[in-house]
């Protein structure tokens, strides 16, 4: 989930990611004073001054909460809270196994790090925003009174069990899987109740309407067929040449191109495939960073260990568009060091933030140089 950023909303233009345009008006104009309301905390996002977006999957719902913190970091030492998930249990007055974290988003401006938890399981779990300052002590973050602003998705799909056997699934749990802010606008990829059900969304912020979302096409070497039901699990806005686009990360694992300008409300588009990057294997998280002039994918996924992918030649990419054995495209060398990585934020231009799992199952949060 990412969730993406997952992306670095306020990252710098030189690292390849797309800056928020200048605004003058302020940007928690139109938010109102309240508590908003939760089923689920999953995806976060950061936007500018900094608001925070956050994914309500129960609810096909994202909420924008104005988070006030804005002192810029002094702090550049190492971070590494060892049993993250023991401290959050503590804190939250349960065990580590009864904590679920969904997503970690870096604060730009001051690099405390937020955490989507769930304390608890299944249906009724309670959603719960952390914060992990530099001192390493997490902390809730109180939303009893806090500005915010709320919108649904009006094509999200049916809350409730569908299929048969093992094919059964809740298509609702998979209606946002990832979100990230791009200069006035919401990105949110997941599931519609379309037929063409993969699909991305382009909502304009401050929200006031929410229009359908965007019907994605792509073609899966992998499986060796055209797909239009796999959700994107992970993403990044980048530009291609001179072109915003997105690079998006399926199951199994195809990364597929698509331009930002084909984000128009009830269209259905056709992605490119640019990489094949090997079957049985479940993207997690994805970043965009730059080193020695180059710029840089990292992707933490399920079962090939932290992927670096080299994004050089990426505007001649040819388009995949017959079965793959194995991998094909763009290539990638594997971060052997980046073990068990579950969550993954830039933390400064040098440096990630991650959430990685220890032996014997404890998480630990740790900065980490950028390879």
């Amino acid at each position: 989930m990412k969730r993406i950023s997952h992306c670095i909303v306020l990252a710098l233009s030189a690292l390849g990611v797309l800056l928020p345009s200048a605004r003058a008006s302020n940007w928690t104009d139109g938010l109102k004073e309240g508590k908003p309301a939760f089923k689920s905390m999953d995806q976060l996002a950061f936007g500018p001054e900094p608001i925070l977006f956050v994914a309500d999957t129960r609810s096909a719902a994202i909420t924008a909460i104005a988070t006030d913190d804005t002192k810029p970091s002094t702090d550049a030492k190492p971070i590494k809270v060892e049993g993250i998930n023991h401290k959050i249990a503590g804190l939250l007055g349960t065990t580590a196994d009864q904590i679920l974290i969904g997503d970690m988003a870096v604060n730009p401006i001051s690099r405390n790090a937020y955490l989507a938890v769930s304390r608890g399981r299944g249906p009724e779990a309670i959603p719960v925003l952390v914060r992990v300052k530099s001192d390493g002590q997490p902390e809730v973050v109180a939303l009893d009174k806090v500005k915010f602003s709320r919108c649904e998705l009006p094509d999200a799909p049916v809350d409730g069990v569908v299929g048969q056997g093992d094919r059964q699934s809740n298509p609702r749990q998979e209606s946002i899987t990832d979100i990230a802010f791009f200069e006035d606008r919401v990105l949110v990829a997941g599931l519609s109740n379309e037929e063409f059900a993969s699909t991305f969304r382009a909502i304009p912020f401050p929200f006031k309407t929410v229009a359908n979302g965007t019907s994605v096409e792509i073609y899966h070497g992998s499986h060796g067929r055209f797909e239009t039901r796999s959700p994107v699990r992970t993403f990044v806005p980048f530009k291609v040449g001179n072109e915003p686009c997105l690079l998006a990360a399926y199951t199994c694992t195809p990364l597929v191109q698509l331009p930002m300008s084909d984000l128009k409300p009830g269209a259905k588009v056709k992605g490119k495939t640019v990489a094949e990057l090997g079957n049985r294997n479940r993207p997690l998280d994805m970043i965009v960073y730059q080193k020695d002039g180059k710029d840089y994918l990292l992707l933490a996924n399920s079962s090939r260990g932290m992927m670096k992918i080299t994004t050089d030649q990426i505007e001649k990419a040819e388009s995949i568009a017959a079965p793959v054995s194995g991998k094909k495209g763009l290539p990638y060398e594997t971060i052997e060091s980046w073990t068990g990585v579950e969550q993954l934020d830039r933390l400064d231009p040098q440096h990630a933030l991650v959430v990685r799992r220890a032996e014997g199952g404890s998480l630990n949060l740790e900065s980490l140089p950028l390879p």
